[in-house]
C-alpha cells in the first residue's frame, strides 16, 4: 500500500498517476488534495508521511510544483526518508543508496510519461547493503540524537 498525495499544482499529475497505480494494480490511500484549489504543500506532506511513518503505508508518493517543499516536510518525520526525483535515474540511485521510502516528484518538471517510470524504478530498486547501509545507518543515529 502507498499513500499520494499533492498540493494543487502537483493535483493533476497525481490523478494520472493514479490511473498507473490502478493498472498496475498497487494499492494506494489518496491523501489529497482532491481539486485543483489553492492549499498548503505542507499539510499534504504531513498525511502521506504520517501514514508512512505510522506503519499504514510501505512507501509515499508526494507531488508539488518542484518537489522541494514536500521534500522538506516530509523529511521532518522521523523514519521518513524522502528525496526529489525527476528521472529514472535518480530515482534509483535515491533508492538504492539511501532506501528513501518517500518519493517526491516536481509536477512543474515532469510529464507523466517521466513520472510513472520514475515510479517505476523507485518501486522496482532494491536497496542496497554494504557502505550504503553503513551511511544509512549513521543517518539514523543522528536522526535518533536529533528528533525526540
Amino acid at each position: 500500500m502507498l499513500a499520494i498525495g499533492a498540493d494543487h499544482r502537483g493535483y493533476n499529475l497525481k490523478e494520472e498517476l493514479k490511473k498507473f497505480l490502478d493498472e498496475t494494480e498497487i494499492q494506494y490511500i489518496d491523501c489529497g488534495t482532491y481539486s485543483n484549489d489553492i492549499v498548503h504543500f505542507p499539510e499534504m506532506a504531513k498525511k502521506v508521511a504520517q501514514r508512512v511513518q505510522e506503519g499504514n503505508a510501505e512507501g509515499g508518493i508526494l507531488i508539488c510544483g518542484s518537489g522541494g517543499g514536500m521534500t522538506i516536510v516530509a523529511n521532518k518525520f522521523k523514519g521518513i526518508r524522502c528525496e526529489c526525483c525527476d528521472s529514472e535515474e535518480s530515482a534509483i540511485e535515491a533508492k538504492s543508496h539511501n532506501g528513501i521510502n518517500v518519493i517526491a516528484l516536481p509536477a512543474d518538471k515532469m510529464n507523466i510519461s517521466t513520472a510513472v517510470s520514475t515510479i517505476r524504478a523507485w518501486l522496482g530498486t532494491d536497496v542496497l547493503d554494504g557502505r550504503y547501509l553503513e551511511r544509512r545507518t549513521m543517518i539514523e543515529d543522528i536522526e535518533n540524537e536529533n528528533m525526540k
